[in-house]
């Protein structure tokens, strides 16, 4: 009778603790969909002021046509990305498009000089700071994620219920170091 108890000690002990290792991967599957949608916002909220950044440079720099063009190719390229992985490829396309387009401005000293202009690159540099913010959590939580899928004795669990390895949100470390061209 003993060796009874024990046996069902031993079933309920082992279900408690895959019912709190589910609940556990549940939650951090959770986070990391939340602080992808933290993301989310801040991209959107850059992909619409990128529009008005070009209307304003165009006004003074007509010529410049192509470097516009190329500026909203990579927005519109930014906007239809869908995962993570896609995501970080369009930022990255995008924001050497913007380095671009602020290269421009030294061109231009009217241009640079317009208030409108220096408001939207105050905004957008404001917004690439909380979408770097943005990034660091997801990224976080997307390795707390994935490390507790891939550790014994949760991995158990997570094979069993298809719980999938999220990837990280990661921008190119090569565009983040060239410099950007300027024509004249």
């Amino acid at each position: 009778m003993t060796i009874l108890y024990i046996v069902i000690a031993l079933v309920v002990i082992i279900a408690l603790w895959a019912v709190v290792a589910y609940n556990k991967l549940v939650t951090w599957r959770n986070r990391t969909d939340e602080s992808w949608s933290d993301i989310d916002v801040q991209l959107k909220r850059r992909h619409d002021l990128i529009p008005n950044l070009v209307n304003t440079v165009k006004g003074y720099a007509t010529h410049e046509q192509e470097t516009l063009e190329k500026v909203i190719q990579a927005r519109n390229m930014a906007v239809a990305a869908g995962n993570p992985e896609e995501q970080g490829q369009a930022e990255n396309v995008l924001t050497g498009a913007l380095k671009s387009i602020f290269a421009l401005a030294e061109s231009y000293p009217d241009l640079k000089a317009n208030e409108n202009f220096k408001e939207l690159q105050r905004e957008l540099s404001d917004t690439e700071n909380k979408i770097q913010a943005a990034r660091r959590f997801y990224n976080t939580n997307v390795r707390t994620f994935n490390t507790a899928q891939q550790t014994f004795p949760t991995n158990l669990i997570s094979e069993m219920f298809g719980f999938s390895i999220q990837k990280f949100f990661e921008l190119d470390d090569e565009s983040e170091r060239k410099n950007v061209e300027v024509k004249f």
